[in-house]
């Protein structure tokens, strides 16, 4: 409907550029937002307002000219000019609810993509395999994994990229130490942060030790076959460990999703020798560096771009940037989106930057940062255990899980442990993803259990029993969704409003995917199941006055079910049948 209004607001302009009433040469970036009070309409522009100043025009003449010029539309009953000068927009309630039925009838829901579909890279999730998952992995796997799920729904060709920390010195350390520990490598490697540790103090109180890291770090790096098996070996056990955590997440990551930094290794020197050659490398204290004029310190002078330490290491810089040609040449991405902390923004900013002027991307191609905030505890700092340490991501889910248990049995101790173990799971699960989705992607928040787990709000176990109240009208009248005949007819205003929510799905869909924001979904859900319940107060289904009253709110309910479903499996939520 936003697209449909747009066009039309086109139309108006290209009207009244023709007339002489607007100068030519204006592209306004035309806003359609959907209005709180659909009293005063389902959709406002101010756009009248922006282009004011350039037509010599009080914002409202201006908007009473652009009324008259609009062009009539099936879509849309009437348009009213309010306040200064705000164009609002009134959908066809006719238009609405045929528009509904077709909706129900199509397994996309009626939703379509603005614009063309994309191949499209997703950067996310991305630990380092020196250490297990910890709740600093959760933002960057959920996000990203939510966004991906809203982008292949729209059509595009979603390609998931998990850039796993599998490469540097470190790696020397560990590998000493497996080296060490050969009798028993499998069983040390039950706890990495146990291993990691261990591999850490002896490299801290051994000189020996420590030379025979640094020595492994160059035999690894030459491709030497017993540092590699070793290396190997470790990354395959890491690796089981994070999977344990996407299946647990219930994340569509797979080992064949891994493209750690290893990956890139044998394209490092290239990278180098081709920065070398379009004359953007400067040697800067034995570093080969790229200094860019736009990024500058206190003192105003360049920050570099470092690509090679002096003494011949490669830094993340040369992996984000062999990562980025990859992504180019082999994966032929249209849009290329980076999930990872905002605290790295700089990095990204520059790295972008460095890689479209070495002709590494095209023009053509989108590099985007989608830079979140942190998971922090009750008092407001990052989220630790009670000694100080670092929270394992295995641990909290957990938690969750456990303590979604004792909640779901407290209020229905007839169902047996295998029931309610499924239903703990999901809403355990689903609670921890859905606190963090709902939360404005580059805000920090407070983990808080409490919260998450109330039924109370806006939580997933309020959503995952909105749902269940929409299947259990079906299950009493022994149908499914698909059965729900007749047609929809707007008669109460519960029923309008609830139909007006249905109809922006799709737009609420491709803002997400254009924004990299899962909390806008959040919030569009957890609106539409209070107007659910509003519908399903005032308007009865089972007691309703006539047939076709019936068949028509069933199939209101019908799709505000499949809606709400689809939703929350875009978020990653495992939906319920009964709670």
């Amino acid at each position: 409907m936003k697209d449909t209004i747009r066009q039309l607001i086109q139309q108006a302009l290209a009207r009244l550029t023709e007339d002489g009433t607007l100068p030519s040469g204006l592209s306004p970036d035309i806003q359609v937002e959907t209005t709180k009070d659909r009293a005063h309409g389902d959709y406002a522009s101010n756009i009248a307002l922006m282009l004011a100043k350039p037509a010599a025009m009080k914002p409202r003449d201006l908007a009473v000219k652009l009324q008259a010029a609009l062009p009539a539309h099936p879509q849309v009953a009437k348009v009213e000019i309010a306040g200064p000068g705000f164009l609002n927009f009134f959908q066809d309630e006719a238009w609405l609810a045929s528009s509904l039925d077709a909706a129900l009838a199509d397994a996309h829901l009626g939703v379509h993509k603005n614009g063309p579909q994309q191949r499209v890279v997703v950067d996310l999730s991305s630990p380092n395999l020196a250490k297990e998952m910890h709740v600093g992995h959760l933002r960057s796997t959920i996000i990203g994994d939510g966004v991906a799920r809203v982008l292949e729904f729209l059509g595009d060709t979603v390609i998931r990229q998990n850039h796993v920390g599998d490469w540097g010195t470190q790696f020397g350390m560990l590998l000493a130490y497996l080296e060490e520990q050969a009798v028993d490598a499998q069983a040390e490697l039950h706890d990495l942060e146990v291993f990691y540790r261990a591999a850490k103090k002896r490299f801290d109180e051994s000189p020996e030790f420590a030379d025979r890291a640094r020595e492994l770090v160059v035999k690894l790096q030459a491709g030497d076959p017993e540092c590699m098996r070793l290396w190997k070996r470790f990354n395959d056990i890491s690796l089981s460990h994070c999977q344990q955590v996407y299946d647990r997440l219930g994340v569509k990551l797979t080992m064949a999703d891994v493209m750690g930094e290893s990956a890139y290794n044998d394209d490092l020197p290239g990278v180098v020798a081709d920065l070398t050659a379009k004359g953007l490398l400067v040697e800067s204290d034995g570093a080969m560096c790229v200094f860019l004029d736009e990024f500058k310190n206190a003192e105003g002078n360049p920050l570099p771009v470092i690509v090679q330490k002096a003494g011949g290491g490669y830094l993340y810089a040369t992996t984000d940037l062999a990562a980025m040609r990859y992504r180019h040449q082999k994966l032929h991405a249209d849009r290329v989106l980076y999930f990872v902390d905002q605290r790295q923004a700089l990095h990204f900013q520059q790295v972008f930057e460095v890689a479209r002027r070495a002709g590494f991307v095209p023009a053509s191609m989108d590099l985007e940062h989608m830079g979140f905030g942190t998971m922090n505890g009750a008092d407001g700092r990052p989220f630790k255990t009670r000694d100080g340490g670092t929270v394992k991501l295995i641990d909290l889910l957990e938690e969750a899980e456990e303590r979604a248990y004792a909640l779901v049995k407290a209020k229905n101790p007839e169902l047996d442990d295998a029931e309610l173990r499924q239903i703990a799971r999901a809403v355990g699960i689903g609670a921890v993803k859905y606190a963090d989705l709902s939360k404005h992607r580059t805000s920090d928040y407070s983990f808080n259990f409490e919260l998450m787990l109330s039924f109370e709000g806006n939580t997933a176990p309020y959503l995952l029993y909105a749902y269940t109240r929409v299947a259990s009208i079906f299950r009493k009248l022994g149908k499914s969704f698909d059965e729900a005949g007749g047609r929809i007819a707007l008669e109460q205003p519960q029923e309008q409003a609830l139909a007006a929510q249905l109809a922006q799905f799709g737009d609420v869909l491709n803002n997400v995917a254009l924004k990299g924001v899962p909390h806008i979904l959040c919030a569009y859900l957890y609106e539409l199941a209070g107007l659910f319940s509003s519908f399903y107060e005032h308007c009865p289904i089972l007691a309703a006055e006539t047939p076709q009253q019936q068949e028509s709110r069933l199939k209101l309910a019908a799709l505000a079910g499949r809606t709400l479903k689809q939703g929350l499996e875009l978020l990653g939520l495992e939906t319920l049948e009964r709670m």
